[in-house]
């Protein structure tokens, strides 16, 4: 397409009109320094094209690609994405479809055409693919990573010569063959088996390997992570690199901050220490610095250990373990800002005024010295005036006294407040569950969170500043069909409802509209599941739920890859020696972001298996007990009730419903009983009988409780 520039200004930028014409020309997403040249558009125009960008995005007229790049028209497809090996077609090519497709618009068909994997893709196979328009939603592509397996690959519990998969969703047996003759299974060993993905009448499994039993303590972990298809052991480069590394001297690039009184303030259970910090007060306001682990001084752009931290992208925290991303020599460790211990340190130093507003900040890598290991507990007691942090009383007054001015920054902010409750898996010694509990969300917490934003936003500014690729932590805006979606939810409740240009604030008002109101619960719910996810780009489009323009994350290098990129951006942007970007990983940042942001989900995932499985094996045993549970959701083949007490999630499916036909209210997300006109709404506490439980899969059935059984318990109660 011929562009036709402005006479009177060649640098003009281009009207909406102008550039939607330029993009439904391309056959292809556009790099944007493409259109930026294609309209001749130099200097202070970019940040105008770059608003229009956003405007677009946020009418749901164009798609943005996942490294955050390339622009396309919003039914366009990305040229890089991940996408699910379906089948096969006629030619016996793969078919795919996108991971992701969040539109009502019908999803494309994707024909991989070319496949440069070892062992080469299958289906149910997650790959990273490069992506070419052929034709009407019609794309071709070449599979360039795996991603994970497929469903092939199965992880089982062993019984009787059959395996049964811990996937819920598989409920199908196998017959389990090959299994070589040194290996002796026994009942419920978990074993890794293929299957094969025709079905059959006689379906059988390969045998692969046996990786523990389902009687162990610990099972529950166990079987989450060879489900995830977790990386467990180190390669044995990055174990050798990890065991000979040591804590730098102090040169022309690393600054002696050891005189600075730094405290750690974590969970009492935590091992490895990301963040120290300090404060003290001025008469302007506040002088705070922030000390984070010099990860980047150890892992190199390229080496053993950079390959290892990669393929993990973060590290995974399970109720009795850790898979981190580094070896235990750094994780706990040379990188750990244990106390009383010169560690290798990246500083960001802050001055704020009295209101909480950051005045400038400064990085510095530094030698540090933490003088104290505080719990969030012993910080809480202190900040609520009932003992003292004996010798820091004056640092932690001016840390209490800084975070009370961040939060009220916050609050003129507009973070998006949405009440999000973490389960906490209580074990003992010899892993059996003793108790489920809902973590607590002490001040003290809120206090590192808030300096931990504040360095992460300081992180983001300085590298946007700089020409050196930055990893952002971005969360767009709610897409218009979640929108939609919500707003359906919102009428039917006859609330008001937000509009496609709705900030944080205009949620958090409808929150606070129905707070303490038998509907809080429900719309809490629908405004959560109308959010973005949250994603690591090299394209900063901000970060919606907190309400920041600038957001990177910076804080903890130990245990999410992310941060290593940020601190070795920083250092080749400010030229704070060693451990900067490599040349290669500058031009991969895209391929990164994705990877990354896959294996926090991969991760995330596993470890709410694992909870369910410890809970369902908390609860094993008492299948007719009667419980109080919240409806948590409502879809057209039953409910699903959360068990407060007990962190657990259970399904209601209608074959179980038998006192009445039930329909489905979509919109307002409730059943409705044909013949009894009762109904059933998220938010509603009902009792519920426990039918089924398996640890294994961590899955629970239950059903609604008689009523007869409900006043039995009742009149039982009054006797007792």
């Amino acid at each position: 397409m011929t562009i036709q520039k402005n006479k009177e200004n060649k640098n003009a930028v281009p009207t909406m009109d102008e550039l939607m014409s330029y993009l439904q020309s391309q056959s292809t997403p556009v790099h944007k320094r493409d259109i930026a040249r294609a309209f001749g558009i130099k200097g202070a125009n970019k940040v105008a094209l770059k608003k229009m960008f956003k405007t677009l995005r946020r009418e749901g007229k164009i798609s943005v690609g996942r490294g955050g790049r390339k622009i396309g028209l919003a039914d366009a497809l990305p040229n890089r994405l991940v996408v699910e090996i379906t089948g096969l077609d006629s030619m016996g090519d793969l078919m795919a479809r996108p991971l992701e497709w969040n539109t009502a618009q019908p999803m494309p068909q994707i024909v991989i055409t070319k496949d440069r994997l070892s062992p080469p893709a299958g289906i149910g196979d997650v790959v990273q693919a490069e992506i070419k328009p052929v034709g009407n939603k019609m794309y071709e592509g070449v599979a360039l990573r795996r991603m994970t397996a497929g469903q092939n690959h199965m992880v089982g519990i062993y019984e009787n010569g059959v395996v049964v998969s811990v996937d819920r969703r598989l409920k199908q047996e196998f017959e389990v063959k090959n299994v070589p003759s040194s290996i002796k299974l026994k009942n419920k060993d978990i074993i890794i088996v293929d299957i094969p993905m025709v079905r059959s009448r006689d379906p059988q499994a390969t045998f692969v390997k046996k990786v523990g039993s389902a009687t162990e303590a610990f099972a529950p972990t166990l079987i989450s992570i060879y489900q995830h298809s977790l990386p467990v052991a180190f390669t044995e480069a990055a174990e050798k690199q990890a065991s000979k590394v040591k804590v730098p001297m102090l040169d022309k690039y690393r600054e002696d901050f050891r005189n600075i009184p730094f405290v750690t303030i974590d969970g009492a259970d935590a091992r490895d220490f990301d963040d120290a910090v300090w404060a003290e007060e001025t008469d302007s306001g506040f002088h705070a610095m922030i000390g984070i682990a010099d990860v980047a001084w150890y892992v190199r752009s390229g080496d053993a250990l950079d390959m290892d931290a990669r393929l993990r992208g973060n590290s995974t925290y399970f109720p009795d373990r850790v898979l981190p991303m580094l070896p235990f020599e750094l994780s706990n460790g040379v990188c750990s800002l244990n106390p009383n211990e010169a560690r290798a340190s990246m500083v960001c130093e802050v001055w704020l005024d009295k209101s909480g507003k950051k005045l400038k900040h400064v990085f510095h890598r530094a030698l540090i010295k933490s003088v104290r290991r505080l719990t969030y507990d012993e910080v809480q007691m202190a900040l609520d005036g009932k003992t003292s942090i004996v010798g820091l009383e004056k640092e932690m007054e001016a840390l209490h006294h800084l975070y009370l001015a961040l939060a009220k920054s916050r609050e003129r902010r507009g973070v998006l407040d949405l009440d999000v409750p973490e389960r906490q898996v209580l074990l003992n010694k010899q892993g059996k569950v003793v108790g489920i509990k809902r973590r607590e969300s002490l001040a003290s917490m809120k206090l590192i969170e808030e300096l931990m934003i504040l360095a992460n936003v300081s992180a983001a500014e300085t590298l946007e500043e700089s020409n050196v690729p930055t990893m952002y932590r971005v969360h767009d805006r709610p897409s218009d069909e979640k929108l939609e979606r919500l707003n359906l939810f919102l009428k039917s409740q006859g609330k008001k409802q937000v509009g496609k240009d709705a900030n944080p604030k205009d949620f958090n008002a409808i929150l606070q509209a129905v707070k303490d109101t038998p509907r809080a619960y429900a719309i809490n719910e629908f405004v959560l599941r109308s959010q973005s996810q949250a994603i690591y780009s090299p394209e900063n489009i901000e970060h919606f739920g907190l309400a920041l323009t600038h957001y990177a994350h910076f804080t903890s290098p130990i245990r999410r890859y992310a941060d290593v990129l940020v601190h070795r951006a920083l250092i080749t942007a400010l030229k704070l020696g060693e451990g900067g970007l490599g040349a290669d990983e500058k031009k991969a940042f895209a391929d990164i972001a994705c990877h990354i942001s896959w294996t926090e989900r991969q991760s995330a995932s596993a470890e709410m298996d694992a909870q369910d499985r410890y809970i369902a094996s908390f609860l094993s045993g008492r299948e007719g007990e009667l419980f109080t549970g919240r409806i948590s959701s409502i879809t057209s083949f039953g409910m699903f009730v959360s068990l407060d007490k007990y962190g657990a999630d259970g399904f209601i499916p209608f074959r179980v419903m038998t006192d009445d036909f039930y329909e489905f209210d979509e919109d307002a997300a409730r059943l409705i009983g044909r013949n009894s006109g009762k109904e059933y709404n998220i938010g509603d506490i009902i009792k519920v009988v426990l039918l089924e439980c398996e640890p294994e899969t961590g899955s629970l059935l239950f059903k609604v409780a008689p009523k007869k059984m409900i006043l039995q318990m009742k009149k039982h109660k009054r006797h007792k």
